[in-house]
């Protein structure tokens, strides 16, 4: 690919022990699917607002109105330290919402409080949002490869763009690290999603490119508003042979 010609070998994406503010989605209540080691099928992030309770993932990773998605923010290979929290609302960008337009391919996750505390109580103070990075910027990517168990992984690089979406070439990539969150400089720049729902190979992925809708979709979140009935993602254009 033109990425890997210009950048030169790609690096490669290692795993690490747990991220505090990064965390698996599973279809799950009551804490059960992390307690019973059930599959995640996505990733998201906390990110840092006034109320602390909202987290951050691609579009393609939510459906209807969130209620049976939850998150579990730094686990680990089945253990959850900053416990298991449920999706209050959903909210999602028009273009997403009425025509799947994948460069609004991100979602923003209320989440319910748990005894009194919030997500970001609980973590830490997450990273802030920011707008997508120029090229050349270096980002963080985060995710978990779908499955049972299991740790996040993480690689550094260099953005591109191709077809305007923020690109990023590491391998060790796969289902599962969509949503997972691009940082550089404390800043949540994108998600893994967008163009071909985030990408068609272990090697190169995308972002939707993040800019004022998605600050608007924050703030929505941080009203505490209705949120959205999110439809279901179509096919990823990425074919099958």
């Amino acid at each position: 690919m033109p990425l890997t010609a210009s950048a030169g070998p790609l690096p490669v994406a290692r795993h690490v022990p747990s991220i505090r503010t990064v965390g698996p989605l599973f279809i799950s209540a009551l804490g059960l699917g992390p307690m019973l080691r059930l599959p995640h099928y996505c990733s998201a992030s906390v990110i840092h607002s006034a109320g602390h309770n909202l987290v951050i993932t691609a579009a393609h990773c939510v459906y209807g109105t969130g209620l049976g998605i939850e998150f579990a923010p730094g686990y680990s290979d089945g253990a959850t330290p900053y416990g298991v929290w449920s999706v209050r609302h959903a909210y999602v960008d028009p273009a997403w919402k009425n025509d799947l337009d994948p460069r609004f391919d991100v979602a923003v996750l209320e989440m319910a409080a748990r005894g009194g505390r919030n997500v970001e109580d609980v973590t830490g103070r997450a990273p802030r949002l920011g707008d997508a990075p120029p090229a050349g910027t270096r980002v963080t990517v985060d995710g978990y490869l779908a499955g049972s168990g299991g740790t996040p992984i993480t690689c550094r690089a260099p953005v591109r763009y191709s077809h305007r979406y923020p690109t990023f070439g590491c391998r060790g990539y796969a289902d599962g690290v969509s949503g997972g969150p691009w940082l550089t400089d404390g800043r949540v720049v994108g998600v893994t999603g967008g163009l071909h729902q985030g990408g068609c190979t272990p090697s190169i992925s995308y972002s939707s490119p993040f800019a004022r809708h998605v600050a608007a979709l924050v703030a929505r979140a941080r009203a505490g508003g209705a949120g959205d009935v999110v439809p279901l993602p179509g096919a990823d254009g990425c074919g099958t042979g």
